[in-house]
Order: C-alpha cells, then sequence, then structure tokens
C-alpha cells in the first residue's frame, strides 16, 4: 500500500509529569511511539513520518536506534515550534515532500492501535472518493471526548468538544473522535495553508481541515472502530496502567488461543514482539521482554524475566534472570538463576541455584549446579561444577578466557583462576589452583619472613605471592609453620 503514515509525537504531555517524552514510556518493555509505529509498518505503509518536538535528541535517538535497518522507512522530523497539530502536520508534508496517496495522521499515544485497523482506515481515502476519513469510536464512558454530529447523508456536520456539549448531546451523541485523520494526500497538500490560528491558544489545529474541505465540495466522512480500544489514548500515569493492562490481556489471550497454558493470565507480562509455543506452561510473575522466542512444552516461572533471549523445546526456566542469553533444547535455569549477555547454554544443559554466567558457553548436558559465578568460559559437554566455584576472568586490569574440556568434574569449593585451562576428563580436589608461573605452589605457601612467623602483614603477603591483584587473601595458617591459601 503506496500510503504515508504521520505520527504526532513532538507533545511534552505535562500530565505524565515525567523528565522524559511522553510517548517514550513504555508498555510491556517497548515505548508507546514503536508500538503505533510497528503498526503502520505491519499495515503496509511505505513510508512513516515522526514528528517530534519536545525531548527531540531523546526522540530521534530511538527512533533511528530501532528503525535503523529497517525495510520500510522510518524518518523523524522535528517541529521547533509546537503550534498545534495542524502545523505539525504541515512541517511534515513540507520536509518529506508528501504531495499524494493516502496520508493516515495518528497520535503517538495510542499504543492499542492494531495493524488491521491501519490499513482499513488508510483506504478509505485511496479511491479518491472521500478527501478525509476520521476515526471513531464508542467507549464504555464517552466523557471527554469530541462528539461527533453526522448529517443525513452520513458526512460530519460537526465534532462537538465535550465542554461545548448540551445535556441531550451528551447523551445522544455515542460516537466519539479518536483524534486519527486519513487524508487523501493531494487534497491535504493543496489545503494545508488554509488552516488558521484565530482562537485562544494561537494556534493551527488540524481538526478545522475538515470544514475547509467541506468547503471546496470535498466529502468528509467517519472510520468507525469496531473495538473502541484502538483508540484509546495515554494522558497520565494511570491511564499508561490501565492501557497496558488491556495490552496484556489481548496479548495473553492470542497465546491461549495459540495453545499456551496461563497459570494466571493477569499476573504474566508478554512483550508484542514475543513467540510462545504451544504447550508452553507460563506461570505467574513471568516476563518477557522484546524479542523472546520460547519453543514448545516449557515451563516459565515463576518470577521469571527473559529480555531479547532465545529459548528452546522442553526447558524449565524457574526463577530465571535471562539477558541477550541463548538457551537450547531440554535447559534446566534456577531457582534464583542469572544468565547475562552472551551466555549460551547448549541442549541439556543446567544453570541451577544461585548461579550466574556470563559471556559463556555451556556444553551439552553441562552442570553448573548451584552457587558459582561462570564468566567469559568455554565449557566441554558433560562437565560437572561443584558448588562455590568461579572463573576468575578478571585481574584487574584485563579480562581473561578460561577452557574447560568436556567430561571435567570439579568437587564443592572448586576455583578457577583466570586463563586457565583444564584438560578432558580431569577431577579435581577442593581448593585453588593458582595459574601461571603460581601454579607450582599449590595449596600450601612458604612461611613468612625471619622477622617473625605472624610479623608479615595480609597486604605484604599478598602483594609479594600475588602480585596480579587481589584475588587471592591468606588465612590464619592451621600450624605456625603454615600458610594456607583461599579463593576470596
Amino acid at each position: 500500500m503506496d500510503a504515508t503514515a504521520i505520527i504526532l509525537a513532538a507533545g511534552e504531555g505535562t500530565r505524565m509529569k515525567s523528565n522524559h517524552c511522553k510517548v517514550s514510556h513504555k508498555i510491556l518493555g517497548k515505548p508507546m511511539v514503536q508500538w503505533i509505529v510497528d503498526a503502520t509498518i505491519k499495515a503496509g505503509c511505505s513510508r512513516v513520518v515522526v514528528v517530534i518536538g519536545s525531548h527531540a535528541d531523546e526522540m530521534r535517538a530511538l527512533i533511528d536506534g530501532a528503525y535503523a535497518n529497517s525495510a520500510t522507512k522510518v524518518e523523524c522530523v522535528e517541529q521547533t515550534e509546537r503550534l498545534g497539530t495542524g502545523h505539525a502536520v504541515k512541517v511534515a508534508l513540507e520536509a518529506c515532500g508528501i504531495a499524494q496517496g493516502p496520508v493516515v495522521v495518528l497520535n503517538g499515544d495510542l499504543p492499542l492501535i492494531t495493524a488491521d485497523t491501519v490499513a482499513k482506515f488508510a483506504q478509505t481515502v485511496a479511491t479518491g472518493e472521500l478527501a478525509c476519513t476520521v476515526m471513531t469510536m464508542t467507549p464504555p464512558d464517552p466523557f471527554g471526548y469530541g462528539r461527533i454530529k453526522l448529517g443525513a447523508d452520513g458526512q460530519i456536520e460537526r465534532i462537538i468538544e465535550q465542554k461545548d456539549c448540551t445535556p441531550e448531546q451528551a447523551a445522544t451523541l455515542l460516537e466519539c473522535n479518536a483524534g486519527c485523520y486519513a487524508f487523501d494526500g493531494a487534497q491535504l497538500a493543496a489545503h494545508i495553508n488554509e488552516i488558521g490560528n484565530d482562537n485562544a491558544q494561537s494556534e493551527y489545529y488540524l481538526p478545522d481541515m475538515l470544514e475547509i474541505l467541506k468547503g471546496h465540495g470535498q466529502a468528509v466522512s467517519i472510520f468507525h472502530c469496531d473495538d473502541y480500544r484502538d483508540g484509546l489514548g495515554v494522558n497520565s500515569r494511570i491511564q499508561l496502567a490501565q492501557l497496558t493492562a488491556i495490552a496484556r490481556d489481548r496479548i495473553n489471550e492470542h497465546w491461549m488461543a495459540e495453545g499456551v497454558t496461563f497459570i494466571d493470565p493477569t499476573q504474566a507480562w508478554i512483550g508484542p514482539d514475543a513467540v510462545i509455543g504451544r504447550d508452553t506452561v507460563v506461570w505467574p510473575q513471568t516476563h518477557l521482554i522484546g524479542h523472546v522466542t520460547v519453543g514448545e512444552e516449557c515451563q516459565l516461572g515463576p518470577n521469571s524475566r527473559l529480555t531479547d533471549t532465545t529459548v528452546g523445546s522442553g526447558c524449565t526456566i524457574d526463577e530465571t534472570i535471562a539477558i541477550e542469553a541463548v538457551i537450547e533444547n531440554g535447559v534446566d535455569c534456577g531457582p534464583r538463576a542469572y544468565l547475562r549477555p552472551g551466555t549460551h547454554m547448549l541442549d541439556g544443559s543446567k544453570a541451577g541455584t544461585h548461579v550466574e554466567i556470563k559471556k559463556s558457553t555451556i556444553g551439552e548436558g553441562s552442570k553448573v549446579p548451584h552457587l558459582s559465578y561462570i564468566g567469559d568460559t568455554t565449557m566441554g559437554s558433560g562437565v560437572n561444577v561443584g558448588a562455590g566455584s568461579i572463573t576468575c576472568n578478571y585481574d584487574g586490569v584485563h579480562k581473561h578466557k578460561t577452557v574447560i574440556g568436556k567430561d571435567w568434574r570439579r568437587r564443592a569449593r572448586g576455583r578457577r583462576l583466570r586463563h586457565h585451562r583444564a584438560g578432558s576428563g580431569r577431577r579435581t580436589r577442593p581448593g585453588p589452583r593458582p595459574s601461571g608461573k603460581y601454579r607450582g605452589l599449590g595449596r600450601r605457601l612458604p612461611p613468612p619472613p625471619a622477622r617473625g612467623r605472624r610479623g608479615i602483614t595480609f597486604y605484604q603477603a599478598q602483594k609479594e605471592l600475588f602480585p596480579w591483584g587481589r584475588l587471592l587473601f591468606l588465612s590464619r595458617p592451621a600450624r605456625p609453620d603454615e600458610w594456607s591459601v583461599r579463593v576470596r
């Protein structure tokens, strides 16, 4: 569809009482304006123009970052002087050279509008029979919305604002203005300059285009939304929470219809870009944020948050936070596991209780059952890491890789120091194995200097024996002639 979408996102949104632009506030982890841009792209609009103003730098960075690689052109136009909606559309037309085809003007605070609604809305002016259509809805409580009064021919006679409605009009005129307009591009470009600012605010209002077009003999009508929720906007934190709940229910109902079980749909928060396979069970307090893909027959939650993460089939994700991680098939995570960016859990692996993994690959069937930190590590298959194990990848200056071969075993309280390599099939005893030139020291260190068995200070011993940093500390000796070393 060769249509242009103009999204009005220049307003400050003072009722939000925020340091950020209103339309940058998130619903289910996604900024409101991105919900609308995505809907216009899915509807087939060939060009999307976002008019920005308040917090322009923040908005430009948000749009450019999200749609830099989009096949549909998405661009920002700044309205330096915010002189009303009519002025905003004029700025967009002049900056982008829009002069023909359907032009859909949407408010940036309508996150629930669907691609199907946008496509049908744009189609109303595609034939040229209508110069403009106004999106309308019939909400359960119409108070606060402008009311549409139609003539006998079905065209719009006038829009009456709430404050100007008589009691009879408020009771009988239930068709409400959603604040969105579709124009024939040629007619809009030809007459946009006729909008005046003879009003209390000295602003240029886009609804004035209706009377202007009618004055030129053009037909103006309405487009009614079957689902009134498509036209609901956000002007306060209360409305933000209300629309978040509506979006949550819509998404959860969709996935239940696709074969996903929700233990309590009101306590699962699934983002619009998440995909869930059938026969997966979603437990309460589960959050899927961003581009999350989950396979079939998984158990998600309770108390889990996945962000931009891929999960295979047959996985259990229990009390787990995963960010930019890849979890293959049959993986167990949690409870209380933390998978940081770059984590790759191969088939049948496990990250157990109180385990943190960062930028590491855990091999097939390998287990990190509990109380461990694995960072910058490549782990082979069949590895079993004992409790309390740490790959100390950072020496205070540089980060180092740890490589662990397949079928390696580490008993409880085992440790890995930096840039260490453990061969395949190895089994180690509890305690540290210093790397590099200090490996020969083993678990026992030489006695302190001659000035006194206990005369050496902690700082001196650490500096002399372990110059690479504060990875280790000395404990009180079990016997007067021995010092033991443990990982801090």
